[in-house]
């Protein structure tokens, strides 16, 4: 059977772009978490989750500009994925923020409504 017989596979020796890609991604969202933990003492506890959210749309535009400076076929690939996943994770985070949260980082207004 021509399907199961793997003998033609070689397998690479070297580290390729998918396990660095895996470091890659677990080592941005370990600074992402290390950066809402040490500004959780800066921002008030309604103001975390924008926070966060902000640093992740933040980290997946710097993480596309790095992107489009390296088009280096498969690692240019990884960068742009890299991106899309923080930016999917910022939108996933934002949906769980509640209206009120946002409308008290503006603060009240002294003008009548």
């Amino acid at each position: 059977m021509p399907l199961a017989d793997r003998d033609h596979i070689v397998r690479p020796t070297g580290r390729d772009a998918t396990t660095r890609a895996q470091e890659l991604t677990a080592g941005i969202l370990l600074a992402a978490l290390a950066a809402a933990l040490a500004i959780r003492h800066l921002v008030p506890i309604e103001a975390l989750a924008p926070a966060v959210v902000t640093l992740l749309f933040a980290g997946a535009a710097v993480t596309a500009g790095i992107a489009l400076l390296c088009r280096h076929g498969r690692f240019g690939v990884m960068w742009f994925e890299l991106a899309g996943g923080l930016t999917f994770i910022g939108v996933v985070l934002s949906v769980l923020i509640e209206p009120d949260q946002l409308v008290r980082l503006t603060g009240v207004s002294d003008q009548p409504e």
